[in-house]
């Protein structure tokens, strides 16, 4: 099993969202390292996202923020891929789930520019497990030390504040912004993980 680079790629395309990065860097270095050492035989595809990560890891901060943000912004609604449509929705099918509140999009919308100015660079990566976007939304709030103006709307503050450029920012390359890096690149395995199970791979 995942004996060329096509095999790994068509599968890390499912599990994690499709870059050239991954094309281009992770599958050959994942296949390069499976010939030296081959994957745990008894969850193949487990060892393959495990080891996926590992590499990931040694990656220079660079190459590992260009690889998260390959994975859509929490909140987007437009060109997502099947499964992070159903990861973002709480884990429901198209059929059940349920449309995310309009002021839940628009906070969203907010707290990624807010991120995005915070951590210059990276990208708010994290495991969904079947939580609504609201709940992600507090999320990023309590990350970004802000408050909770969707627990008052429409009475409470404006969806849209602070301004993103009033925030401070951590300095790219810090140990603070290296820390969130390091977590953003451990969630993409954890979503991997996730997708391995209901796509039973």
């Amino acid at each position: 099993m995942y004996e060329n680079q096509d095999d790994i790629g068509n599968v890390l395309t499912q599990l994690f969202e499709h870059s050239d990065i991954l094309i281009t860097k992770l599958v050959p270095e994942l296949f390069q390292s499976i010939q030296n050492i081959p994957l745990e035989s008894t969850d193949p595809t487990n060892a393959l996202i495990e080891r996926a990560i590992a590499i990931i890891h040694a990656w220079n901060a660079h190459e590992q923020a260009k690889f998260i943000t390959a994975h859509p912004r929490i909140g987007e609604v437009k060109q997502l891929s099947a499964l992070s449509a159903k990861e973002q929705s709480g884990g429901l099918s198209a059929t059940t789930r349920s449309e995310t509140p309009p002021e839940v999009l628009k906070r969203l919308e907010h707290l990624n520019a807010c991120y995005e100015h915070v951590y210059t660079g990276l990208r708010y990566i994290t495991f969904v497990n079947g939580r609504t976007r609201a709940t992600i939304a507090r999320e990023m709030e309590d990350k970004l030390q802000l408050g909770h103006p969707l627990e008052s709307y429409p009475d409470g503050p404006p969806l849209n504040e602070p301004v993103a450029g009033s925030l401070e920012c951590v300095a790219k390359n810090s140990e603070d912004w290296l820390n969130e890096l390091k977590r953003a690149v451990n969630d993409v395995g954890k979503i991997a993980k996730s997708r391995q199970k209901s796509l039973r791979l």
